[in-house]
């Protein structure tokens, strides 16, 4: 063999030993690489582990905060705030009434036409507007305007069927959900913006306030009967077809839960005592916080970025509005320490919400042999053109791990709700039945969401107590729930027609 051959064979063989030595390297590499990936699950599935000793827990804390809120103004992280409705909705109400829905970006401008216990909700309209993003930090005239103007848009559409006696008045229930301390039902000044809103002068203003000037600016007669919390709507809502609601949980963009208190069991209520010797209480549930919540690392520094540090711990760790960034955050890590995704991170995955939780839940709902959904989501979102079957498995298991958490601790919360009010357990020789009416898109929508949070609720109420409590969906309390409280509290209740 001649000297450039065996010159060419051994620089072949160095080269296929170079190239054989890489692939090994890159293997290792590869195979530590995925390791640190189940690690960081791993270490992600401990830290929100919520066993039902921890949930048990929980409702406790839940329980002792909800005394603490009822005795005085800022006892407790829960404000339990006193909503003034004492008088939640029976079924005889007659009579049509509007309502106006500001929870978000959008509201919705509806009247309701009730024909009693035989006819219930007759009729209904509605309309949802978009709110301009200038108007969420502008003044607060301006946003009461844009309201008021198409509050008065939406009257001018009014058919026949919508008939007004003479001489009254349109009735409005308000529903406004954002944190109020209510002064009467029909008043309540402005704690605090959330949900991108910030407009200085309305906080420490009395929004129904706003609201009846900037209808005056328009000349439109209106009478707002009740302002209103989503959740105490969704209460009333609840009631009126239900007579054992005790308590509705709203599970949505937000959180927040209301319930029916013994008046007597309110300490710092010091007024009359009302007939019905109810009241609904508003809790506010998503600015619980204690030491038995199993917060994670991704949800300590998703606090620390947020517009309320310190604020609003439980709805950071159960609500719509986070879920899916917190799936996000635990990506970018793995992405960033594992190399997830290839050598290179996704510039969308740097990118703060853009993993919304109704994508999070079609992942976590695929079914098909491959993960079709979970691949296709995942080129969609962070323009990630192919993904692995293992990957995309990786995917839905952090899925599993933070909506089961944020459904448990759901759970728990209704719990301590029904320990407070002592329908925890069965009693002797009683059939009680406590009925907890539900809305939002986290709790209609994502079903694996939903389903663990009704399956640990019985866990934890156990076999024979859990037969006494029933969740229901409360279709769109926040809308009809308001216009059915503006009728049972109408100016007009002596009046043959809505009594």
């Amino acid at each position: 063999m001649g000297k450039v051959a065996v010159g060419a064979t051994v620089v072949c063989a160095a080269a296929v030993c170079a190239a054989s030595v890489y692939i090994v390297r890159r293997r290792m590499q590869s195979s530590g690489k995925w390791a640190r990936v189940i690690e960081i699950l791993r270490v992600l599935e401990e830290d929100c582990a919520t066993p039902i000793g921890k949930l048990r827990q929980v409702a406790d804390a839940m329980t002792v905060e909800m005394h603490a809120g009822l005795a005085s103004e800022g006892g407790s992280k829960l404000k339990m705030l006193i909503s003034y409705v004492d008088n939640l909705p029976s079924g005889e109400e007659h009579g049509f009434f509007y309502a106006l829905d500001l929870g978000g970006t959008n509201f919705r401008v509806m009247r309701v036409l009730l024909g009693g216990k035989q006819g219930r909700v007759v009729k209904q309209e509605a309309k949802e507007v978009s709110i301009p993003p200038h108007l969420m930090t502008s003044g607060s005239d301006e946003l009461f305007n844009f309201i008021a103007e198409a509050l008065a848009n939406f009257v001018a559409t009014e058919g026949e069927d919508f008939h007004l006696p003479e001489g009254r008045q349109r009735e409005l229930g308000f529903t406004f959900s954002f944190p109020v301390k209510q002064t009467s039902l029909s008043s309540g000044t402005l704690i605090k913006w959330t949900k991108g809103f910030s407009i200085e002068d309305t906080v420490g203003q009395d929004v129904v306030g706003a609201l009846v000037k900037a209808m005056e600016r328009v000349g439109l007669d209106m009478n707002v009967t009740a302002l209103v919390n989503d959740t105490v709507g969704t209460l009333a809502g609840g009631r009126y077809y239900n007579p054992d609601v005790v308590a509705a949980v709203i599970l949505g963009t937000g959180t927040n839960a209301a319930y029916v208190e013994r008046a007597h069991a309110i300490p710092k209520w010091h007024g009359l005592l009302p007939k019905s010797g109810e009241m609904v209480i508003n809790m506010e549930w998503g600015n619980f916080r204690s030491s038995h919540l199993p917060l994670t690392e991704y949800d300590h520094l998703l606090d620390f970025d947020s517009l309320n540090p310190g604020e609003q711990i439980l709805e950071k760790i159960i609500s719509g509005m986070y879920l899916g960034e917190i799936l996000r955050r635990v990506l970018l890590k793995m992405a960033d320490e594992a190399a997830f995704f290839g050598d290179s991170v996704p510039p969308k995955l740097r990118i703060p919400f853009i993993i919304r939780t109704p994508n999070m839940s079609a992942m976590h709902s695929d079914t098909s042999p491959d993960l079709k959904v979970v691949g296709s989501k995942l080129k969609d979102i962070l323009e990630v053109p192919t993904t692995s079957l293992k990957m995309r498995k990786v995917v839905v298991s952090l899925c599993d791990i933070i909506a089961s958490r944020g459904a448990r601790l759901s759970a728990a919360g209704i719990y301590g709700i029904l320990k407070k009010l002592g329908r925890d357990a069965p009693k002797d020789g009683e059939t009680q039945k406590s009925v907890i009416a539900m809305d939002g898109g986290l709790f209609e929508h994502y079903t694996q969401f939903s389903e663990c949070m009704e399956s640990s609720l019985k866990e934890l109420l156990g076999d024979e107590a859990s037969d006494s409590v029933e969740v229901i969906h409360s279709n769109d309390g926040s809308g009809v729930g308001a216009a059915l409280l503006a009728a049972s509290h109408s100016q007009y209740l002596d009046d043959s027609e809505t009594s």
